[in-house]
């Protein structure tokens, strides 16, 4: 069903014996959710934008538009990038599917990435990340380091990627600390800071000591920094922001995907599909230790780390029970990428309910 990173690099770095030229620069253009910042979900696509033009130079020529809301302002923005003469645009934000859909549409010679979206067609693609393996990771990190053994969790909205995330993080923080919970405020909202904030603030007032979030800012982080808390950095490295508070970063690196993609236009070879990578592929890791990890659990996460990318620790591994007490998955098998793709369950630990 899905592609490997590996395979759609390969397929898009395929020269043919008689490659296209093109006189001008080819433009490809990215669509932001939200503002660049210095670190968050829309700076690692902006980091991810700047390695295609490191990568490709003069023959390519990359433009964006930051802090478009999802709906008819994303579909808007889509539309004026396709007739400047963009031939590949990027959209990541699952709230820009359906905008991406309907003008790739009217655009059948552009080529649309919509990542995070799950909706393909003859000129678009889908592209995400396994972010719950660096979930888990992180979970493992948070479940050694807390002493009131309950961690808070900021979250967007309850899609099934941002239920994956709070899953993995409360299976990896009860792997080595079985007596750990988390408590889960949902925001239905991606970027608000002071939302954020105060969502952060509210779970350290009911005795968490580290935090979590699916968010796009860095306000968790600001907020733990100020509350002498701990908390793990999502998107981005945030050291610069929380200092003394993070104690591992989950980040995404986009750069080798958006390079390949549109080199892949360039070579008339880009072709529509479904890719969803992780550590194995380098789209995802942890890392960026903050001062208060000891360094007997950096080198088991790093460890770990490796075990997951070789596919010999595996995050949804049975038996699994979600936190009514029903069994989802029982001891020696694990969830298959169908089933991760639909979660839509919390998993024992998790305090709270999900609306059916």
């Amino acid at each position: 069903m899905y592609k490997n990173l590996a395979a759609a690099i390969a397929a898009a770095c395929f020269f043919s014996l008689s490659p296209v030229i093109h006189a001008e620069p080819l433009k490809a253009g990215f669509v932001y959710v939200s503002p660049i910042t210095d670190a968050g979900w829309t700076r690692q696509h902006e980091e991810g934008r700047k390695a295609v033009d490191k990568s490709l130079g003069a023959t390519v020529k990359t433009t964006f538009v930051e802090n478009v809301a999802e709906g008819a302002d994303a579909e808007r923005v889509i539309r004026d990038l396709a007739r400047e003469g963009n031939k590949i645009i990027f959209t990541p934000s699952f709230g820009y599917m359906e905008p991406t859909l309907k003008v790739a549409q009217e655009f059948p010679d552009v080529k649309f990435e919509s990542i995070t979206g799950y909706k393909t067609a003859s000129n678009v693609a889908t592209a995400n990340a396994r972010y719950y393996e660096g979930r888990f990771l992180a979970g493992v990190a948070a479940g050694r380091m807390t002493r009131t053994n309950l961690a808070g969790y900021v979250a967007g909205f309850p899609i099934p990627e941002v239920l994956q995330g709070i899953n993995a993080f409360a299976l990896g923080m009860r792997s080595v600390n079985p007596r750990a919970q988390v408590k889960v405020v949902w925001l239905n909202l991606w970027f608000d800071p002071s939302k954020e904030r105060e969502a952060a603030m509210a779970l350290f007032n009911q005795n968490v000591d580290v935090i979590a979030f699916h968010t796009g800012s860095t306000a968790v982080m600001a907020a733990a920094q100020e509350r002498g808390k701990m908390a793990v950095a999502y998107h981005s490295d945030m050291r610069k922001i929380a200092p003394d508070a993070q104690i591992i970063a989950v980040t995404h690196e986009w750069g080798a995907y958006y390079t390949a993609r549109v080199k892949a236009v360039q070579q008339g070879q880009w072709q529509t599909g479904n890719v969803w990578g992780g550590m194995k592929e380098g789209m995802v890791r942890v890392g960026d230790f903050g001062p208060k990890v000891p360094k007997t659990v950096q080198v088991e996460l790093l460890a770990k780390q490796k075990e997951v990318a070789s596919g010999k620790l595996q995050p949804f591994a049975g038996p699994i029970t979600d936190n009514e007490g029903t069994l989802v998955l029982p001891a020696g098998q694990a969830l298959t990428d169908v089933q991760i793709l639909g979660m839509n369950f919390l998993v024992a630990g998790v305090q709270g309910k999900l609306t059916k």
